[in-house]
């Protein structure tokens, strides 16, 4: 299952800063661990920041069960970022985007968040609870007050400013020092001196009830716990309590039934005070119960046999059981964590790459913005030199290919022998720069853009990506892995067309880097590419022509061509420009056009340059002529048994990450359509990404990851089939 971690880190990706600032946030190390425990049981996991940006980034993300895939939930973490019921705020968002998540719905956790709402629902179900006055401000009265109280803030947790009050000065100066800082209501409350307990439920309708904790307050009945014994000391932790087994059950059934009155979902913990008669009060229920390692939760659960993985997997399963019936339990991932078997070789591989998701997204940025046009020959060796020192930190070496017009080609491998590689990544270093010129690295959202993003940065830094896991999971030096990125693609592979040929004929397997679709999928097939110039010129060697004829011809053709196209045939002729020279106040004399032809078969390249070169010989105006100039560029790659097998080791590696993939057809060529026939071969396995040669060029930020991890899977699996 796909499982998106959400949880919040900080308070940049809000509009504005209005209202209470939340103060309750997870520790990263705690998010990781439970990322990695999720892993371990068999779940895709990427962690997510809960702010605005969200809502894309799940979009990428989660399947689309509208669309027949496997549904993905959300393991809430997410305590939010400001305003009140901020417990509220992930959970909303999440039932209007009609995703699954761990955890009680939003009017739960604001019945509990609220804790004078909450102490109203428990008075009304008939539970004990002390007594307590609601204060909106420092001079409200009421006449049944009765001293020791304790004085909080109604919709905090963790025992953010909690204290202790004997006599009516210092509890208006509490109130007021409450008001002030945490803006929001008071609750004081009945103190009840004696000793306090923890109970975790975990599960829905009958939930398990965790081992009974004991909060050891050191013998004293009038100590409690502050937010710095839970942030920073916490006070030691007995379990089992020592409770006679009456008392122990009496207390059971109080937070089951506590637990049901504010129809909480999944897990959560009840606090409990007992006097010194034996008699209970419900304090309150903590909705999202915390997973820290020294929480009083991990603490009962361990003490119950979980351990910190088997927790997590359990919360999750019980919530996917919730969701999705009890035929879920079939599936369940549970046993998985408890059986301690060691992690699957994608599971690893994803793990580490989630974590070096913020250095993938470093590199792609510096590599973006080092500027790499089409031409500039001294940048674009600058930029091979860079992912030269990148490559031999992998233990790969470098060949050079000197291309003087339009930068060196290069060559890495891992291994000794000559172009002998099992798998041939295949990628290019310079860029297009649309119109608007170039445009620098930005982060929107889930979209990372910048000029030449998706068409060739993407995949390098994918194809680094893939390879730095390879070595992780130690087997990188078991592949012979080479690398060839040319410096001519945007050229129709002018330059490197020869150099293609010889290393990728050589090769077991060929890749290519260049971006997915929005949706994922990746190319097994690609069309052939021809261009053509047609020129018409007015020669002035007889009488006058009209003066409209050198236009009107050119005209003429280019509309006759442009009907030769046949999508369903596997032809697409179309107008790539049309550019004219006159002098001033005259029509011109001189013009020309340039038509690009995309065909999916050589005999299809033939007959439309035949048909082409017989338009251009088709009768025009006496002293107008027409020239034609071009050929074919790239042949087209077409499906083979090779491709379809290849395919098929994406699609199981896709299978294994839980990523909904299937091959296409692209009608755009590149410099993969000149590896040879006989080398199974596939295309697009960069990052999710389009808008190539534009100013709005990008990719997924969330895709990185995933592709990396699905290129990797590949790599392995044809190297393994190579030596077989």
């Amino acid at each position: 299952m796909r499982v998106a971690v959400v949880h919040n880190r900080d308070k940049s990706g809000v509009i504005n800063v209005l209202g209470p600032q939340n103060r309750e946030r997870y520790n990263p190390e705690t998010v990781e661990r439970v990322a990695a425990a999720l892993e371990k049981g068999g779940h895709t996991v990427e962690v997510f920041d809960g702010n605005m940006h969200l809502i894309e980034q799940l979009r990428s993300f989660m399947p689309k069960v509208i669309a027949g895939e496997r549904p993905g939930m959300v393991f809430n973490m997410a305590y939010g970022i400001q305003g009140v019921s901020r417990y509220t705020h992930l959970p909303a968002m999440l039932e209007m985007l009609g995703v699954p998540y761990v955890g009680s719905n939003p009017m739960a956790h604001g019945l509990a968040l609220d804790k004078v709402i909450a102490k109203i629902v428990f008075k009304n179900a008939e539970l004990p609870t002390p007594g307590f006055w609601n204060f909106a401000t420092q001079d409200d009265q009421f006449e049944d007050l009765r001293f020791p109280v304790i004085v909080k803030p109604k919709m905090e947790a963790v025992s953010y400013g909690i204290s202790v009050v004997d006599n009516d000065a210092d509890l208006r100066d509490a109130v007021a020092k409450i008001i002030e800082k945490f803006q929001q209501h008071v609750l004081v409350e009945e103190f009840i001196p004696g000793r306090e307990f923890a109970v975790g439920l975990l599960g829905n309708r009958d939930p398990e009830l965790l081992p009974i904790v004991e909060i050891d307050l050191g013998g004293d009945p009038d100590a409690i716990q502050t937010a710095s014994h839970k942030l920073r000391k916490p006070r030691e932790k007995i379990c089992p309590a020592d409770l006679a087994t009456d008392k122990a059950d009496e207390l059971r059934a109080l937070a089951k039934r506590a637990f049901t009155s504010l129809e909480l979902y999944d897990f959560a913990r009840v606090d409990v005070r007992m006097d010194g008669e034996g008699n209970f009060y419900l304090l309150e229920i903590n909705s999202m119960a915390s997973l820290g390692s020294t929480g009083t939760y991990v603490h009962a659960a361990q003490t119950a046999g979980y351990s910190y993985d088997e927790l997590v997997n359990r919360i999750l399963d019980v919530a996917a059981v919730r969701y999705f019936g009890p035929d879920y339990g079939a599936e369940s991932v549970t046993e998985i964590a408890k059986a301690k078997k060691a992690p699957s070789f994608s599971a690893r591989v994803r793990a580490y790459l989630r974590t070096q998701a913020p250095m993938l997204e470093t590199i792609l940025r510096r590599m973006v913005d080092m500027r790499t046009p089409v031409g500039e020959v001294e940048r674009v060796n600058g930029f091979g030199e860079w992912l030269t020192a990148q490559l031999r930190h992998l233990g790969f070496s470098v060949r050079d290919f000197p291309q003087i017009e339009v930068g060196n080609i290069v060559y890495f491998r891992n291994h000794p022998g000559e172009y002998d590689d099992d798998v041939l990544l295949l990628g290019h270093l310079d860029s297009y720069t649309p119109l608007g010129g170039f445009v620098s690295y930005r982060e929107e959202g889930n979209r990372l853009l910048g000029t030449g993003i998706a068409e060739g940065k993407g995949g390098v830094a994918v194809a680094l990506g893939a390879l730095r896991a390879l070595r992780f999971a130690r087997v990188l030096r078991s592949i012979k892995c080479g690398l060839l990125f040319t410096t001519d693609d945007t050229l129709s592979g002018a330059h490197g067309r020869s150099i293609v040929q010889e290393v990728a004929g050589a090769a077991r397997h060929v890749i290519g880097l260049k971006a997915a679709d929005a949706e994922g999928g990746f190319i097994v097939s690609r069309s052939g590419r021809a261009t053509y110039r047609l020129e018409t010129v007015y020669r002035r060697t007889g009488p006058e022509v009209p003066h409209d004829a050198v236009l009107s011809n050119l005209y003429k053709r280019v509309t006759a061509l442009h009907a030769l196209s046949d999508p369903e045939g596997g032809t697409r002729v179309g107008v790539r420009r049309i550019d004219f020279d006159a002098p001033f106040g005259r029509l011109p004399e001189k013009a020309e056009a340039v038509i690009t032809v995309r065909f999916n078969r050589p005999e299809e390249a033939e007959r439309i340059d035949a048909k082409i070169r017989e338009v251009a010989k088709l009768r025009s105006t006496r002293g107008v002529r027409l020239q034609v100039f071009g050929r074919v560029r790239r042949p087209p790659m077409a499906v083979s048994d090779g491709n379809r097998q290849l395919a098929e080791h994406v699609l199981t590696g896709a299978k294994r990450l839980h990523l909904q993939v299937s091959g296409e057809h692209r009608w755009h060529s590149s410099d993969i359509c000149f590896v040879p026939e006989s080398v199974p071969r596939v295309d697009g396995l960069g990052p999710v990404g389009g808008n190539e040669r534009t100013d709005d060029e990008y990719v997924l930020r969330s895709s990185l990851v995933e592709r990396a991890a699905l290129l990797a899977l590949v790599i392995r699996r044809c190297a393994i089939e190579g030596g077989e």
